[in-house]
């Protein structure tokens, strides 16, 4: 069945707000009084399929060549201009879960028959490649995945998505990564997985991790030949980029370790605040992960659904509720909001937990 509409964009953009809010993914965003500009970085108008500096030096951050970059707006637009050139109406596409939301509306958007393989919360979500063997068949085009897993922000290891780039190498299928949280590992984090077989498609952008939502400065690595059929494509979604956004990137990537240790103080700070949290809830089982941005833990009680609607409503915080991820009896709990929201809103959060009994 065609999906119109993305269920939980639409929550997001008119629902998620509260005052305590505990629904997002994403470092706050970056105040332009704190952005390191000069008035000799901006124009308005340029170029045709994209900003060469700009491709140039996301190229080069990622260790490819130019002819392997895409622009598009954010990682979401990514991710649609990727799944409309791997995939045509009819084919299969293997999605994890739980999952995404709109990847999967996306996908079936464009006409695509979507199947699912497991990453079990009884396995930490593990990435197994035994999963995806189990489900992908001759007529799947695309086995899609994020790294790190969004919800649950669980890293994937090499050795299983090359693993996975394989099997789907064998049933002549693509691999596309949602890598948009994998910088969240700062030091730790892994090349991307671009690297790994000529089959790997991958997206990212700099919203997540930096906090630079607004410039919607979002890419796509791809083979050369993809490369060219997404931006041919491009040209019926966006015609062309906005060049400010396009300059302001490029002095983005050219200040990224401010930034990047923005967020990792704050992260720093918030993790522990969210696992101490956890290790006082018997109702509540969650998989800690050690790096990312969001935790997805199981409600041991019943009606998750009234339990969100008391949170908000009384409490005046929101999480995202599972249902959004195919996992109805979860929520992701974000950890990038300021610190002393997060400490108020996990204590309402926890008020609510006691009040269902």
């Amino acid at each position: 069945m065609r999906t119109l509409e993305s269920p939980y964009m639409n929550w997001a953009k008119l629902e998620s707000g509260a005052r305590f809010n505990l629904a997002t993914s994403g470092v706050p965003n970056v105040l332009m009084r704190d952005f390191p500009f000069e008035r000799e970085d901006l124009e308005l108008t340029y170029g045709v399929y994209g900003y060469e500096p700009l491709i140039d030096a996301l190229a080069a951050r990622s260790g490819v060549e130019s002819a392997n970059v895409v622009l598009a707006f954010g990682t979401s637009m990514a991710n649609h201009l990727a799944l409309a050139a791997l995939l045509a109406p009819g084919d299969e596409v293997l999605i994890e879960k739980p999952v995404y939301e709109l990847i999967v509306s996306a996908a079936r958007y464009l006409g695509a028959r979507v199947e699912f393989f497991e990453r079990r919360h009884e396995d930490a979500y593990r990435l197994d490649a035994a999963a995806i063997e189990g489900k992908i068949t001759d007529k799947t085009k695309l086995v899609v995945l994020t790294n790190l897993h969004n919800p649950s922000s669980v890293a994937a290891d090499e050795e299983t998505l090359r693993a996975i780039g394989a099997l789907a190498a064998r049933r002549g299928a693509r691999v596309l990564v949602d890598e948009v949280y994998l910088e969240t590992m700062f030091d730790a984090a892994p090349p991307s997985s671009f690297h790994l077989g000529e089959n790997f498609v991958v997206t990212s952008s700099l919203t997540k991790t930096y906090g630079l939502s607004g410039l919607r400065c979002g890419w796509i690595l791809a083979d050369p030949a993809t490369a060219e059929k997404m931006n041919r494509l491009n040209d019926l979604f966006a015609a062309g980029n906005v060049h400010v956004a396009e300059r302001l990137s490029l002095v983005a990537l050219k200040n990224l370790d401010l930034f990047r240790e923005r967020a990792r103080r704050l992260l720093d700070a918030n993790r522990p605040l969210v696992n101490d949290f956890l290790d006082s809830r018997a109702d509540l089982d969650a998989v800690r992960p050690q790096y990312g941005t969001t935790v997805f833990p199981r409600l041991l009680k019943p009606d998750a659904e009234g339990f969100f609607r008391l949170l908000r409503e009384k409490y005046e915080t929101t999480v995202v509720p599972g249902r959004f991820f195919d996992a109805p009896d979860h929520f992701r709990l974000g950890l990038t909001c300021d610190t002393a929201t997060l400490r108020a809103g996990l204590e309402r959060l926890g008020a609510a937990l006691d009040e269902i009994g």
